[in-house]
């Protein structure tokens, strides 16, 4: 009875938890749906008028924008879904210690898209490419997925009553919030600076604002890092980041092919749909549209100057002192004559923008205006970044960022290039008409990078050195046949040569390119069939150095198209410009003097002697072992590559030997050194030495050398005579029996590191490097130093030196290389 009884409690108890369990999971499962459903009515499509609510700040432009407390909504018109845009990420404002604001980080182009209840950001791809009616298109497509950058909820619809089209509102503050990296500090940054996450708590959205053509977004992005350059006790770096997402054309403007021989910004382009049995990436100009009118086309076929349909127009900053503005205003426009060259006139001006009181929405920030920007800044810069459409290399936009300081950097140079012979140079402070002709200058090579021309470095290859001296001949060509080189100023004229040109003006060169990069050519239905015409004009001036492009070289093998360099002939423009230093270094304590002042300028001005000296030494050692390099293609005769001639490379030697290597007496002026340091001279010239020295003996300078032997053999100037005859003239006291003074001493002593470091390093190179590649320890490179240090050592042993400071020093060398032949 007990075990019947005990049974039915039992049962009941069962019964009792299911049921309460069945009960609870009804509760469950109630509580579920609930929160189910307040999930799904969160994320509802609401009427409009429950989202974008009277509260609503609205930004009408591309997008219509609307802020709700700490919420940026974006209105987006069902005309705009599909259309690609461009997004630009730029660094506005920076923290110390890494670089300037202004700094371009990365580029995207979007695309929105409506799926279901959601709108998708997503990002498209112009690298590979084929034609829409060409059958491999489908493949390129399918090889081409558009990854999604970012998924939005339809917050809800509004019909827009003027155009009547429906609008799809979303919340687009998330994107900017969140670490959505192509939008914030790009990956390389983040490697360098250690940076393991965006900080959400201390990062937010700042400024939305909205103009016809574009969306301008500000944000503070604050990022968690090990390695913060400035505030490292923070363990954080926050940034201003800029985001520009402009509208791209419906139409895209037709591609103008580029070529090498022409010097330009250009982009590239994978295309599939050529019929050629591989895939080929072609390159195409960044440039802006320039057409003519429909009804001036008759005009400019007969050879008439036409303005174009759309004129470049740079609006110049409010914020610009107004006694630079007419010189500003002068450098953008100078391009105009290079633009007639293309048979355009009133091509491109400078305007000033309207008034906050005649127009106060008008802003710099909107895509229409390209301005230079006037930044009151410490950094001694001005450069000409632009914005282009990566499907045809249209130029959009370009703001030139110019930097206050700049004017500093004009000063130096003015001063120690042409103060020798120009009374203006010599002061402290220019008038102002003399700093406004230099900030025209800086003006004019800004705005040709905004057109699409880079640096064309071996534009002032062209000029005979001594026409330079020619007052005739500078006041109608400039310094250089493009003001994208970097001829700064006349450092060749000497006192008496007269009333010689300082500097470069829009040039030949220049005229040339803008007409190669711009000119229509109507009879054309496409890039490919421009080509033809393009050869054409390249072919008519081939040979002609007044018309060659030289590139910016990073490691200079090309001793013809160098920096800061004038001429033909660097021995010679280098002795003319170290004579007019040696005029300059007895004259910088007047020509710095100001009363009540300290000796800081003067200080600084001898400084920018010793970089101006060091210059052109860098400009002569570029010739040992170096090629030369000339574009041409499979219907121009001649080498693209030339090693440079054996006695020019000699002479380069000799010219370092007697100018730098034997101790430069001229730069030693103890008139200066007693007024700016108690101590530095000493290594003041063993810093400088040794740097052309190491740069001398490069491991792909030698490689050349070895090469060059190879191939020509006895019209080489072998790396073994190279190095006999540098050990000749470093060591030129064990032959003489003189004294070997402490900066000689200093100077044999890096020779001989220099040979330890070669023997016993490889070549470095990161991702910058542009040098001569060359694996040092199967080649014969150590061999030939390893016989240097031989033939030194044997010298060392057998000197006749008479004083003891001097045999003290060569026994010390002779056990330095006998730790580098026997380092155990």
């Amino acid at each position: 009875m007990k075990r019947k009884l005990s049974y039915v409690m039992a049962t009941l108890f069962a019964i009792t938890i299911a049921s309460c369990s069945t009960s609870q999971s009804k509760v469950a499962s109630k509580a579920s749906a609930s929160k189910s459903k307040a999930k799904d009515s969160k994320n509802a499509i609401k009427p409009y008028g429950k989202v974008i609510t009277k509260d609503a700040k609205t930004d009408e432009g591309l997008f219509t924008v609307h802020k709700l407390d700490d919420k940026y909504f974006y209105e987006i018109p069902d005309s705009l879904m599909g259309r690609e845009m461009l997004m630009v990420t730029r660094i506005a404002k920076t923290a110390g210690g890494l670089g300037f604001g202004g700094g371009k980080q990365n580029t995207s182009v979007l695309r929105w898209e409506v799926k279901d209840k959601k709108v998708l950001l997503r990002v498209v791809s112009h690298q590979v490419y084929a034609a829409d009616s060409l059958p491999i298109s489908e493949a390129v497509k399918n090889s081409n997925f558009e990854p999604v950058l970012y998924a939005f909820d339809i917050k809800a619809y509004h019909k827009d009553s003027v155009s009547g089209s429906r609008n799809t509102v979303i919340d687009a503050t998330g994107l900017f919030e969140s670490d959505v990296k192509p939008l914030g500090l790009p990956q390389r940054s983040r490697k360098g600076l250690k940076v393991t996450k965006l900080d959400t708590k201390l990062s937010y959205l700042d400024t939305i604002r909205s103009y016809p053509e574009n969306i301008e977004v500000r944000s503070v992005k604050t990022y968690a890092s090990s390695d913060a350059p400035s505030n490292s006790a923070t363990g954080v770096i926050s940034l201003l980041m800029s985001n520009s997402m402009i509208l791209l054309p419906e139409v895209p403007m037709q591609r103008r092919m580029f070529d090498e021989r022409v010097g330009w910004f250009a982009r590239g382009q994978t295309d599939y749909g050529i019929d050629v049995q591989k895939s080929k990436t072609v390159r195409y100009l960044d440039r802006w549209r320039l057409e003519v009118k429909d009804e001036d086309m008759a005009a400019f076929n007969r050879g008439e100057l036409v303005e174009p349909k759309k004129q470049i127009v740079y609006y110049i900053d409010r914020a610009t002192p107004k006694k630079w503005i007419p010189y500003i205003k002068q450098g953008i426009e100078d391009w105009q004559v290079a633009f007639e060259a293309a048979g355009f006139k009133n091509a491109i001006i400078a305007a000033d923008p309207p008034s906050v009181e005649e127009d106060p929405d008008w802003s710099p920030e909107d895509v229409r205006y390209s301005v230079v920007r006037y930044l009151a800044s410490p950094i001694p810069n001005a450069n000409g970044p632009h914005v282009s459409d990566p499907r045809s290399g249209e130029i959009l936009e370009s703001d030139i960022n110019w930097y206050h300081n700049v004017m500093t950097l004009l000063h130096n140079w003015y001063f120690v290039q042409t103060a020798a012979i120009n009374p203006e140079a010599r002061s402290n402070e220019f008038k102002d008409e003399i700093m406004g002709r230099l900030i025209r200058f800086v003006s004019s090579h800004e705005v040709g990078h905004t057109l699409g021309l880079p640096h064309n470095m071996g534009s002032s290859v062209a000029y005979a050195v001594d026409d330079l001296r020619d007052p005739e001949f500078t006041k109608k060509y400039g310094t250089a046949p493009s003001i994208m080189d970097y001829a700064r100023f006349n450092y060749i004229a000497q006192p008496g040569d007269g009333d010689v040109a300082l500097m470069p003006n829009i040039g030949i060169y220049d005229k040339y390119s803008i007409n190669w990069g711009y000119r229509p050519i109507p009879s054309a239905k496409s890039a490919e069939d421009e080509k033809k015409t393009l050869d054409s004009w390249i072919l008519e001036h081939a040979g002609d150095p007044m018309y060659r492009f030289g590139r910016q070289q990073r490691g200079v093998i090309d001793p013809s198209s160098q920096t800061e360099d004038l001429g033909d002939d660097a021995m010679k423009a280098s002795a003319y410009g170290i004579a007019n230093l040696k005029r300059i270094v007895p004259n910088l304590i007047e020509w710095t003097a100001e009363e009540g002042q300290n000796y800081d300028e003067l200080d600084k001005m001898y400084g920018q002697v010793l970089s101006q000296y060091n210059r052109y030494m860098g400009h002569v050692a570029a010739n040992v072992g170096g090629v030369y390099e000339m574009y041409k293609t499979y219907d121009q005769e001649g080498a693209v590559y030339t090693h440079v001639h054996k006695a020019k490379q000699k002479e380069a030697l000799d010219f370092l030997q007697t100018q730098l290597f034997d101790t430069p007496e001229w730069l030693l002026d103890n008139n200066i050194f007693d007024k700016i340091e108690n101590a530095g001279s000493v290594e003041r010239v063993r810093g400088f030495q040794t740097r052309t020295l190491n740069n001398l003996l490069d491991f792909g300078r030698m490689a050349r050398m070895l090469e060059n032997e190879a191939m020509n053999d006895a019209d080489a100037y072998s790396l073994v005579t190279m190095m006999s005859d540098l050990r000749a003239g470093l060591f030129s006291e064990l032959r003489s029996r003189q004294a070997i003074d402490i900066y000689r001493r200093n100077l044999q002593r890096a020779y001989v590191e220099r040979l330890e470091f070669i023997m016993t390093e490889d070549q470095s190179g990161g991702r910058f490097f542009s040098g001569t590649r060359v694996n040092v320890g199967q080649s014969d490179i150590r061999a030939v130093v390893r016989a240097e240090l031989k033939d030194l050592k044997r010298d060392l042993q057998n000197n006749r030196l008479r004083d003891r400071m001097s045999r003290i020093h060569a026994e010390d060398l002779v056990e330095r290389i006998n730790m580098i032949l026997d380092p155990k």
